[in-house]
């Protein structure tokens, strides 16, 4: 295959693949006039390790069922036919990779509130899992830094340390414990580590010293070269590069993958949020995406222009499924559970799903029990996420695509739930719910928007592969990604404040073209859903009780645009700041089931 991308204006069709931990993805899209559209999807089991420890066993599976549905040859053999010659092989071949566990990396820093923040943003930003942070101020003794870093086993460490100009010794002190500790890589035998140096300038020298003939140690520009400023690019366009060069190129069949596309292989996470940072750019709205994995939730977000992301490495619907109900705690799950539940008997469900994570629920409680779990990891992880997407004050930044920015000691959280425009969702709790208001309800519980916000899933988790094709065809990714990756499931329209059930809280009036105005009063406390068009907007004026705000101040009216979706307008008067659930159980149980009623949430009352 060429090494070089096609000219889009040339490509008739694209086979894109997503190699995840345990599933791998194939889709082909091809040109139809001139749209780029979705034609077929195919999946294989991901063969990365034993007994196969070849991850290219699995794409040429995924690949085999896309040419059976699709009706048209792809392979010769085991190879990618390309480009496209009549109506054999593709023009474009692409791909994304998790498996494995994906990018794993520990990252350290001379101060953990400092330049250790610093570099695990520009870990997380590249698409990384950050597996630890060690500092010298991090509360461990050097030993107990020594044996984590031993234990750790990543893909690579990312060393910052100090500004420019600044103590050298410090910095010699950490280089020193990473030499003590000789860490070997996860992936790969006989080769040294990969290290990213991106610390003191000055202090360089002493680092190429102490590590340069034990690890193979990158020197990037200063992360943190100022006390006042931030540079991440560098440091994530080295971890890009060392993922490619290191992790891919030792993950088994890897090497021979890379051969097959002229694009380089990107990091599942990094690639979703591309795609996410596209949607804000090209909309110009912020946006919130969330991706609920077995064993890790990623929250990516776009605010006043500023994209961040953060991986809850613990936070899962399967294989980390009992770190949810550890972190939320029985309670927290129960109160979304509309019946009585033995606490004995949900300890029992959690830990087999944990021990049988590709089991899905076989009853109609199975599977409310599994959504009240999947709200609270959501919960837990856009917490997570707001801690860490924090502005800088007075301080002069550097930002891209990847790079997540905070200070934690001196920045306001960027995330305002009144600006979010549009929150999309996926991962199979989500994407695969089999009623799609039971996802809007999860991402509405989990997330409390507030005002007016539009609500999105994926529907088959096409995200990763359109994000990568974006880097070299970004008509052709947008296209898809509106047309046949996007489910549009409406709005939800949330008043803030706080009132006793039954007052008045908000009325709305909805016009959509083609059909009959629809006025409706909705109490506090309440929940109701208004259809609208599947297709097109409609008219939306709202006019909010005093007390209550809808973003244009308190008991002033909102008109607006609002998109439509296959749910409709959710118009949740249970209140914003707080927003409290009934402690008395039999309370709960019965407004609940009043809520699940009010949307047909279920076929049946549970």
């Amino acid at each position: 295959m060429d090494s070089r991308p096609p000219d889009p204006a040339s490509i008739r069709s694209i086979l894109a693949t997503d190699c995840g931990s345990t599933t791998t993805k194939a889709i082909l899209i091809e040109k139809r006039g001139d749209t780029y559209r979705l034609i077929v999807r195919g999946e294989a089991p991901t063969t990365v390790e034993a007994p196969f420890e070849d991850v290219t066993r699995g794409v040429l599976n995924a690949v085999r069922e896309v040419e059976e549905l699709a009706g048209r040859r792809i392979l010769d053999g085991e190879r990618i036919v390309s480009p496209q010659t009549g109506d054999q092989g593709v023009d474009l071949y692409v791909s994304t990779s998790s498996a494995g566990g994906g990018l794993q990396m520990t990252v350290s820093g001379l101060v953990l509130q400092m330049t250790g923040e610093s570099a695990q943003r520009a870990a997380l930003g590249a698409g990384a899992i950050v597996m630890d942070v060690i500092a010298l101020n991090d509360g461990r003794r050097p030993h107990e830094k020594i044996r984590r870093l031993r234990q750790l086993r990543p893909d690579m460490i990312l060393l910052s340390g100090g500004t420019d100009g600044g103590d050298v010794r410090r910095v010699a002190e950490m280089a020193e414990i990473l030499l003590a500790a000789d860490p070997k890589a996860r992936l790969g035998a006989g080769y040294r580590l990969p290290v990213i140096y991106a610390g003191n300038k000055d202090a360089a020298g002493v680092v190429q010293e102490t590590l340069g003939g034990r690890t193979a140690l990158s020197v990037v520009p200063n992360l943190r070269p100022t006390m006042e400023r931030e540079n991440l690019g560098p440091a994530r366009d080295a971890i890009h590069a060392l993922f490619m060069e290191h992790v891919m190129a030792h993950a088994p069949g890897y090497k021979k993958l890379m051969t097959w596309s002229p694009v380089p292989i990107m990091p599942t996470p990094g690639a979703v949020g591309i795609i996410i940072e596209a949607i804000a750019k090209r909309d110009r709205l912020a946006v919130v995406g969330v991706d609920i994995g077995g064993a890790t939730t990623d929250v990516f977000s776009v605010f006043q222009g500023v994209f961040n992301r953060t991986v809850s490495a613990n936070l899962g619907m399967s294989y980390s499924v009992s770190n949810v109900m550890a972190e939320a705690g029985l309670e927290n799950i129960l109160r979304w559970v509309p019946f009585a539940v033995d606490e004995v008997d949900l300890r029992n469900r959690v830990k087999n799903k944990m021990i049988r994570p590709t089991t899905i629920p076989q009853s109609l409680e199975d599977l409310v029990i599994e959504q009240a779990i999947a709200r609270e990891a959501l919960r837990l992880a856009f917490e997570q996420h707001k801690a860490l997407a924090v502005g800088l004050k007075g301080v002069q930044t550097e930002r891209t695509i990847s790079d997540i920015m905070s200070q934690s000691e001196t920045g306001a959280t960027l995330v305002d739930l009144l600006d979010l425009g549009l929150l999309v969702g996926s991962g199979g709790v989500l994407s695969h719910a089999p009623r799609r208001v039971q996802a809007a309800l999860m991402m509405v519980d989990a997330f409390l928007p507030e005002g007016l916000t539009h609500l999105a899933v994926d529907s088959i988790f096409m995200a990763p592969q359109l994000g990568v094709l974006s880097t070299v065809h970004e008509q052709a990714a947008s296209q898809v990604f509106e047309c046949d990756c996007l489910v549009r499931l409406g709005a939800v329209l949330a008043p803030i404040g706080a009132g006793k059930p039954g007052q008045p809280c908000v009325t709305i009036e909805v016009i959509a073209h083609g059909s009959a105005p629809v006025a409706k009063r909705v109490p506090f406390a309440e929940l109701a859903l208004v259809p609208l068009p599947e297709l097109g907007t409609a008219r939306l004026t709202a006019y909010p009780e005093r007390g209550f705000d809808l973003g244009a101040g308190k008991g002033r009216p909102l008109e607006t645009q609002v998109t439509g979706g296959v749910v409709g307008l959710i118009v949740d008067a249970r209140g914003r700041r707080p927003f409290v659930l009934p402690d008395e159980p039999q309370e709960r149980i019965a407004r609940l089931r009043a809520w699940n009623h009010a949307l047909n949430l279920y076929p049946r009352e549970v």
